[in-house]
């Protein structure tokens, strides 16, 4: 045990992070809206969360593994259908889906109504990840399946290609 561990003192350098509901930074991806909560700034880039907003028939991401993260979503409301290798699994409301390093794994929308989903990236790099397709699409350019297979492998993520 370390010797921080061991004492009760509250830690001095530490903040508390308080993010209201119109605060957050925006993501805008084609039709998935994210709201970052916390980026990892707050965190020593152990834990992001966003809220994502995905509009009625949004197809999400490619089948994608990723090398070094963990990742959560907790629907918040409408049905989201995630798809881990070949089995489908349909999350409502109140459901939680984590995905460890390794596993293929990809989401849509399918409904005909929006949903929400709380997702938890550990640790919270990924986030950056999104910023940068956003970035690519505020730029002019189209976001081919290159440029997002560029981007993902700067995060330790890869497409499931043998999947496809």
């Amino acid at each position: 045990m370390t010797e921080e561990a061991k004492t009760s003192e509250p830690r001095t350098d530490s903040t508390v992070s308080v993010v209201g509901p119109g605060d957050g930074e925006t993501i805008v991806l084609g039709t998935t809206r994210m709201r970052i909560l916390e980026d990892g700034g707050h965190t020593g880039h152990r834990l992001a969360i966003a809220e994502s907003v995905l509009a009625p028939h949004t197809q999400g991401p490619p089948q994608h593994r990723h090398a070094r993260h963990d990742e959560g979503f907790y629907v918040l409301s409408g049905t989201v259908r995630f798809t881990v290798g070949d089995q489908h699994y349909d999350a409502t409301t109140g459901t939680l889906v984590m995905v460890p390093p390794g596993t293929p794994h990809t989401f849509a929308n399918l409904t005909d109504q929006p949903a929400v989903m709380l997702s938890t990236f550990t640790p919270g790099l990924y986030v950056q990840y999104f910023r940068e397709l956003q970035e690519v699409l505020a730029n002019g350019r189209p976001l081919t399946p290159q440029a997002n297979i560029d981007a993902m492998s700067r995060y330790a993520t890869e497409p499931a290609t043998d999947l496809a």
